[in-house]
């Protein structure tokens, strides 16, 4: 076998009458390696394998022929039955343990929360605590000419009545949200013309004006909630109303106004990139170029349980805690709450339980926990805080809201030549995340071969809530602009939807693959997800069921749409395991869950790796005096870096514990291996428990320097991305009459690189179905254009998916190794929603293509539908040809 230019022969070995060759090549990606297995004899295969840095790749790709084939190693069988001294957890693919990685176990945290003991911020309360209640603005513009809260600091229990003055005179200062995204594996955002963006700050109480319905404006501390409730009535804001500007476009209109005087301007961020020459030139010369302007509507997290806070304040000490739902993890929260007071992290402490719903709203720190707080040392007593459902719907964080002005170039075949598009996100008052608009533009072109793009982005301020990352922030949008193109560009020239998607996907064979504005896809088989969807939705009998629905005067659409995912979020995890002599395995880690089964996932990787049972470990994320540093799980990063230092973690724990073990056993270091909770002489069936050796270190019949805890740290930043992507097929059908749609099918295959626990992938991609249909149909956060109040302010206006209004769903898992992440993980968590919008419209339009309805906005209500066929028929009418 020809040694290729660049790369190492490594030793062959046999699998049955084969003789098989090792080739290892470097790919384009930092430090990643493309391993080659070839059989040398007639009738020879080939197995090829990408692993990334970090990994024995070697060992790697012999444990997965020997899975294949049923190989044996020339000097032995390549199956790793113990921990010898250069082995890592980071290297293992067993997945052998009972409850280990790769088995679907039910959630081991759904036993509390299925008996009513789950511990959420609201079921905080400490002695003498005072209640907090906030005063909001109900103008979305308007200059503050005065407060008197006089009368109020008489009402019965009042406390305190603290304004935007006190703020300042205290030093309060805005939270610190760093929108501006700095991973350098990303597309970054650049200015135009070089000029630094402005970030519009937020402040925790409004000062001199206010800029959105909800935002705070004072806040009332009384004994009780009631009475704090109660003295809302004597303060006395004087408002001088503005005029708001609510949209983007309004906002970027000449003369509009201005939501920050200061700036001069509306808007925030002007950035463009990709290659304009070349994609101009593929535009001038293409065949077909479709056009598409459209809006994503705004929607909001809507969590069951809703925020809360307990702030005190330790004179003695000099130190703040703050009892909250941390849902971005409570350094974080640390952090920004220490920025806010002008105090050092460590004089805060932030306790975190059980969240109860975030999807992204609840990642980035809120004015209400850093007032807390400063009202706990204002008032000397602990202040509780509890948000009310219709300031939920106002002052939480919202999501979406892009517009969107986009054209893909093709040839006669229908080849992908280029993309371009103007995306415009509306920010709201305040910058909390500029990730949205920068993931959305570094993943446009999606899972296709477009060999050149030119992508311009901008956010906006405008009289709004805030925006922020919502669930998959930011790809769902390009996701539904790209998979809309497509479709559009199939009933303009004659295109087959299947067809033309399975001609410009990316093939496994170019990956690692260079997507046109320059991310670096790591691995996948697109193909195969497409054609696997297709067959799980039943793509081929679908024209039965349409003539079947045409019988009982139903239309009946087909949809199907492909994404991918730009996984990243914090890069830094940090992992401390402790061995608990009394047969407990405590994990401390800065990762914290938001309903995606942390206990249970994590749980199963110690299992597989220590030879415990998942009832022996205990995840401890929530409380900054235990977890320095790490992140929450945004862009599905827990289980990509958590379990990576957690392997690392452990793999101390038995370097460590075999020096011990070998002390005990009077045997060299050497010659201790660790299998299954156990350390033994290699060749002998002399050992001793883990936790054996764990009580063993806290005596003194060892080294000393092997003595006190057996813990296992691992702290390390990890920013090369992963990519997971997804394949969704959506069936509905539409009452013409009445314009309703019912969803009646939906299959969707994710692929996650490698999965720890199916059962809950499958979770995670039902709930991001339903969110998807949702806002495909339903929801929507809407302001009056003009006096910018918001008319989607409770359950009344802004629907939400119910099961049933839910079919089904169909979902598979792919598990093709990500080839930048030492375990082979990619995300599992957002499949379900990033191709959902673009998946369920598509069917829709399908379903109305008889009217000759080419387009359809979001949310696609009763409404909308009925006006659309309406309009299509009156159309038809008009250009009937005149008997």
């Amino acid at each position: 076998m020809a040694k290729p230019k660049g790369s190492a022969i490594r030793p062959g070995f046999v699998s049955g009458r084969q003789r098989w060759g090792v080739t290892r090549e470097h790919g384009s990606l930092t430090s990643a390696w493309r391993w080659t297995l070839r059989s040398a004899g007639a009738g020879g295969a080939e197995i090829v394998m990408s692993t990334g840095w970090g990994i024995d790749a070697l060992a790697a790709a012999l444990l997965y022929l020997a899975a294949q084939t049923g190989a044996r190693a020339r000097h032995g069988a390549p199956a790793i039955r113990a921990m010898g001294r250069s082995m890592s957890f980071l290297d293992s693919r067993q997945q052998v343990a009972p409850q280990g990685i790769g088995k679907p176990l039910r959630r081991r945290e759904d036993a509390r929360f299925l008996i009513g003991a789950g511990q959420y911020a609201d079921d905080v309360n400490l002695p003498g605590q005072a209640y907090a209640y906030v005063v909001r603005s109900p103008h979305a513009h308007a200059r503050i000419a005065g407060i008197d809260f006089g009368p109020a600091t008489g009402a019965p229990g009042i406390l305190a009545v603290l304004t935007g003055g006190d703020a300042a005179a205290d030093g309060l200062q805005p939270i610190p949200h760093r929108p501006v995204p700095t991973n350098p594996h990303e597309v970054p955002l650049r200015s135009r013309d070089g000029s630094p963006f402005f970030i519009p700050p937020h402040p925790v109480l409004a000062m001199g004006k206010t800029r959105y319905v909800g935002e705070p404006v004072a806040v009332i501390i009384a004994e009780t909630l009631d009475q704090a409730m109660d003295a809302v009535d004597y303060v006395a804001v004087d408002y001088v109303p503005l005029p708001p500007a609510i949209r983007s476009a309004d906002a970027l209109a000449p003369g509009a106004p201005l939501v920050w005087e200061e700036h001069g301007t509306n808007l925030c961020v002007d950035s463009e990139t990709g290659d304009k020459a070349a994609t101009e030139l593929a535009f001038a010369e293409a065949a077909h170029v479709v056009r598409l302007e459209t809006a994503i509507n705004r929607v909001t997290g809507v969590p069951m349980e809703l925020r809360a806070a307990v702030g005190v304040y330790d004179e003695a000490a000099t130190r703040y805690t703050v009892y909250t739902s941390a849902g971005g993890g409570v350094v974080r929260q640390r952090d920004d709450i220490a920025a806010v007071l002008g105090v050092s992290a460590a004089a805060i402490r932030v306790v975190s339980g059980d969240i109860g719903g975030n999807f992204g709203i609840r990642n980035n720190t809120y004015p209400e926990l850093a007032l807390v707080a400063w009202a706990a040392r204002r008032i000397g007593r602990p202040v509780k805080w509890l948000c009310e459902r219709r300031d939920a719907f106002a002052a939480d964080f919202h999501g979406r809201d892009l517009t969107a002005e986009a054209e893909l170039a093709l040839d006669k075949d229908g080849r992908f030549l280029a993309l371009r598009a103007l995306n415009t996100s509306n920010l709201g008052a305040s910058a909390i995340s500029f990730v949205p608009l920068a993931k959305g533009i570094s993943v446009s072109s999606s899972v296709y071969d477009i060999p050149s793009s030119h992508m311009r982005g901008r956010g906006v301020a405008t009289n709004t809530s805030p925006t922020s990352a919502y669930r998959s922030a930011g790809r769902p949008e390009v996701m539904f602009v790209l998979e809309r193109l497509i479709d559009i560009a199939c009933c303009r020239y004659g295109f087959d939807r299947i067809e033309i998607r399975r001609r410009n996907l990316v093939e496994p064979e170019a990956m690692p693959y260079r997507n046109p504005l320059g991310l670096v896809y790591d691995s996948g088989n697109y193909p195969a997800s497409l054609r696997r969807a297709a067959e799980l939705g039943d793509w081929a009998g679908f024209e039965e069921r349409r003539t079947e629905a045409r019988r009982r005067d139903r239309c009946r659409g087909i949809g199907i749409a492909a994404s991918i995912e730009l996984n990243t979020g914090a890069p830094r995890e940090r992992a401390e395991i402790t061995i608990d002599p009394s047969g407990i395995v405590e994990i401390v880690l800065g990762t914290m869950a938001a309903g995606q089964g942390h206990e249970t996932s994590f749980s199963q990787v110690i299992s597989e790796w220590l030879g415990v049972e998942p009832g022996q470990v205990r995840l401890l994320t929530g409380d900054t005096d235990r977890v320095t540093a790490g992140g929450g799980s945004a862009s599905a990063r827990s289980m990509r870096l958590g379990s990576w230092v957690i392997a690392k973690a452990a793999d101390m724990i038995v370097d460590k514990g075999r020096r011990i073990a070998g002390a005990m056993l009077e045997a060299a270091d050497e010659d201790i291996e660790f299998a299954w909770q156990r350390f033994v002489i290699k060749g002998t069936d002399r050992g001793v428990g883990l936790f054996e050796v764990a009580a063993a270190a806290l005596g003194d019949g060892i080294p000393s320097d092997l003595r006190g805890p057996l813990t296992g740290i691992s702290d390390e930043t990890m920013s090369i991305p992963s990519y997971a992507y997804t394949c969704a097929v959506c069936e509905i059908e539409i009452d013409p009459e009445t314009g309703l749609i019912d969803v009646v099918r939906y299959a969707s295959i994710d692929d996650c690189g490698r999965a720890v626990n199916p059962m809950l992938i499958h979770g995670q991609s039902h709930g991001g179905i339903a969110q998807g249909i949702g806002q495909a149909l339903w929801e929507a956060c809407v302001y009056d254009p003009r006096s910018g109040q918001l008319l989607s302010g409770s359950f009344l206006d802004y629907p939400m998916p119910r099961a049933d209004l839910l079919p089904a769903f169909d979902t598979e898992i792919s598990e093709v190794p990500s080839t930048t992440n030492p375990l082979g993980m990619r995300g599992g968590s957002e499949g379900g929603i990033t191709p959902g919008l673009a998946a369920v419209t598509n069917a829709i339009v399908d379903a109305l293509t008889e009217f000759g309805v080419e387009h359809i906005e979001l949310p696609a209500t009763p409404e909308r539908v009925w006006n659309a066929i309406r309009a299509a028929r009156a159309n038809y009418a008009e250009s009937a040809p005149t008997p």
